[in-house]
């Protein structure tokens, strides 16, 4: 079972990995308080810039474009006076169908979290296919927008194709 703490010292460690540098991480123990110490499995990070791909064991690959910048409208929900799209296309280049709803995507400009701008208007409604399977062979495309500050600024997106995935791949760059 996934615990807070699991879950924070995930995002910590997505937080301290520097844009450039990959980082992995096999595993680590932590104190229940007693003597008892329980191994928990730690997610390998890879840092890629916007613009690669990575390639995860069981045959799935995402690639994400480089930022564009965009003023969203006023429909778009954050409301925010800046945020970057992206487009994510994830190939299922394994033996079995991809749940495209396991697929996790967040992003961070420094340490704070940028949240996901839905402005169906520019055309970023987030998954619309969330319910649907990637079959083997197959590819998917997807336009995901997060807020973004006034100026330029490194941002972080990490994307996960499972919530149990042993690996996830952190893209970096200016936006």
């Amino acid at each position: 079972m996934r615990t807070p703490r699991h879950a924070m010292a995930a995002l910590v460690l997505v937080a301290v990995t520097a844009c450039g540098v990959p980082a992995q991480v096999e595993g680590g123990s932590t104190s229940t308080g007693g003597d008892v110490a329980i191994q928990q499995a730690v997610p390998a990070l890879h840092t890629l810039d916007f613009g690669g791909q990575y390639r995860f064991d069981d045959g799935v690959a995402v690639s994400v474009s480089a930022p564009k910048p965009f003023k969203p409208s006023n429909s778009a929900y954050p409301r925010s006076n800046r945020a970057v799209a992206f487009e994510i296309i994830i190939r299922n280049d394994g033996d079995q169908p991809y749940r495209l709803s396991g697929l996790s995507v967040s992003a961070t400009v420094g340490d704070v979290a940028s949240k996901q701008v839905v402005d169906s208007t520019q055309g970023y409604s987030g998954i619309v296919d969330a319910g649907k399977d990637v079959q083997p062979g197959r590819d998917v495309r997807v336009n995901l927008a997060f807020t973004a500050p006034p100026e330029p600024a490194e941002m972080r997106l990490t994307l996960r194709p499972t919530a149990t995935s042993p690996v996830i791949a952190v893209y970096c760059g200016p936006a």
